[in-house]
């Protein structure tokens, strides 16, 4: 996630024309300072996420490892967010801020409520999240290739999709909590992960768009179906052992 592509933002500073250039660095700075920030805690998160992906779960290691991805992507929504505000709106990056941020909170809350189910605080959390999306969906100008809408109308897909999910929890029997839980949990902290490597994809490689910047997105749901179908086996296991 980024307010655009870093490398136009930097090359359109340089070859910006005017009279005195020592006076454009004091308005370049808070950009390029955001940028960096976003690139190193983005580069940092997905390291420690994929890092956790290996990494035995439920440990203590994993928790704290867990805590430090939340608190990185925490600052990438942070500075996502910055960018499209005050150095440029762009939809793609504008709609997978808020499908990370609401995905890593989501999905971190998990942990906590398990078995009571959502609380008032997921209620609100998924209310923002609708608001969200759907000023985007308002703000969406298709580009001419219309590649951007590709990515901004999937991405607010997945959005909408877990937004549905969450709206209906509050209706389901107390008893599936304790069940579901963990396999929220996987899906959302895993989903928040490609989805800043979609972010990345989008920012980093200039061919092969939107399809290179969608890749990570399925690599993702690849992901997610082992990791659940692995915690369905394991389940078994310990039923059947009782």
């Amino acid at each position: 996630m980024a307010s655009g592509n870093y490398q136009d933002t930097i090359s359109a500073s340089v070859r910006q024309p005017g009279p005195h250039p020592e006076m454009r660095m004091p308005q370049l700075q808070p950009q390029l300072i955001n940028i960096a920030l976003h690139v190193l805690a983005g580069s940092a998160a997905i390291g420690l996420g994929l890092f956790l992906l290996a990494m035995a779960k439920g440990t203590p290691a994993h928790r704290r490892h867990g805590r430090q991805f939340a608190w990185l992507t925490l600052l990438v929504c942070a500075t996502a967010a910055v960018g499209n505000v005050l150095f440029g709106y762009r939809p793609v990056f504008a709609v997978l801020t808020v499908l990370v941020l609401y995905q890593l909170l989501s999905g971190w809350r998990a942990i906590y409520t398990r078995d009571a189910g959502p609380q008032a605080v997921d209620g609100a959390m998924t209310a923002a999240a609708l608001a969200a999306g759907l000023l985007i969906l308002l703000r969406l100008r298709q580009d001419a290739s219309g590649q951007q809408a590709i990515v901004v109308l999937s991405s607010l897909g997945g959005l909408a999709t877990i937004v549905v999910y969450d709206s209906a929890r509050w209706l389901f029997p107390r008893r599936w909590h304790g069940v579901l839980w963990r396999y929220e949990h996987i899906y959302k902290l895993l989903a928040s992960l490609f989805a800043m490597l979609s972010a990345a994809a989008g920012n980093l490689l200039r061919v092969g768009q939107p399809w290179t910047q969608l890749a990570p997105s399925l690599l993702g749901l690849l992901c997610i179906a082992w990791f659940w179908r692995r915690q369905y086996r394991q389940e078994a296991a310990r039923a059947g052992a009782r």
